[in-house]
């Protein structure tokens, strides 16, 4: 098992046993926004290097699109990717995406601290550091934890597959904090 995974599963059953949040005033029109910073690690291939990630982000949910199967949440990203030959400060050689996604929250039973979403994204990636600078398609796909200190502070542990064409597949882990209004 992996570590974010394990970390996910100690979390949810943790939230378990948590008291019950009290709905946000939004919570009669069913929307929110949310304003999201994340840190975290790729594992870029070969040889599954730790490299930076950083994101920053704004996320709307929508009431009327919480029975749509594909998310109620409309968000943009941007992150910043360490592509250098050194961890996880800014090199010359790195990736700034732009990403429109879908994300859809989802409760987990019998608990209200802990909740769970799915997040699509689509945006460009423009990649850095060689003598021209190349744009590319970005995809990504998140599955993710979020613990709620209250409504409105909670922190996020999400772990995504992400490609960008002509790159080689991998994977991010990341941790963060959301402000929700």
């Amino acid at each position: 098992m992996r570590p974010i995974s394990t970390a996910l599963t100690i979390l949810i059953l943790l939230g378990a046993g948590a008291p019950a949040q009290t709905p946000a005033p939004d919570a009669e029109s069913g929307t929110s926004n949310d304003l999201f910073i994340m840190g975290g690690s790729d594992l870029v291939r070969p040889g599954l290097l730790p490299k930076a990630n950083y994101n920053i982000g704004l996320g709307h949910t929508f009431g009327f699109l919480k029975k749509d199967p594909f998310g109620d949440e409309l968000t943009f990203a941007y992150t910043y990717e360490n592509a250098g030959s050194h961890g996880f400060l800014y090199t010359g050689f790195g990736s700034h995406t732009e990403a429109l996604g879908l994300m859809k929250n989802f409760g987990i039973p019998h608990t209200k601290r802990v909740t769970g979403y799915t997040w699509i994204q689509g945006g460009i990636t423009t990649l850095t550091g060689n003598s021209q600078v190349e744009n590319r398609f970005y995809d990504g796909e998140a599955l993710g934890a979020i613990i709620h200190f209250n409504d409105r502070h909670s922190i996020w542990i999400q772990e995504s597959y992400n490609k960008i064409v002509t790159v080689p597949w991998y994977t991010t882990a990341s941790i963060g904090y959301t402000r929700s209004w």
